[in-house]
């Protein structure tokens, strides 16, 4: 059962320690299902089927080119999740400053006021997108 949207295929598949691993691995460059499966205690089906999985949520791509079966990650479904995640990281960073106003309030010193950009990293899909 395929799950309705694809945040939720990409979250489901994540679970898995199995795939994210085979994702990391897929991060350093495009690779065989046999060299996948080598750091690995379990069968080619096994396999098989992690790949499926992230092929169904759109992580990797698998390809055929006469003997050789390369898969790829896909970047852009990581984006996907990337900025899904960011409007979560702002919310948390905005808390945190918050807390730190309060704290500062507390000892008798005043608040910070908003941060200087020079000395605060952007949300890494937030420097792609200005780097464009």
């Amino acid at each position: 059962m395929t799950p309705a949207d694809p945040l939720s295929a990409t979250f489901a598949a994540l679970a898995d320690p199995t795939r994210r691993a085979i994702l990391a691995r897929l991060a350093l460059g495009e690779t065989t299902v046999n060299e996948l499966s080598k750091p690995f205690d379990i069968s080619g089906p096994a396999i098989s089927k992690h790949l499926k999985v992230l092929e169904n949520a759109g992580l990797i791509t698998r390809g055929r080119e006469a003997q050789w079966r390369p898969c790829k990650i896909e970047p852009l479904a990581l984006k996907n999740l990337d900025e899904w995640l960011d409007q979560y990281r702002q919310f948390w960073e905005q808390r945190l400053d918050r807390l730190e106003d309060y704290l500062r309030e507390l000892q008798g010193l005043p608040p910070k006021g908003p941060k200087d950009p020079k000395n605060r990293k952007p949300p890494k899909d937030k420097k792609r997108k200005g780097g464009k």
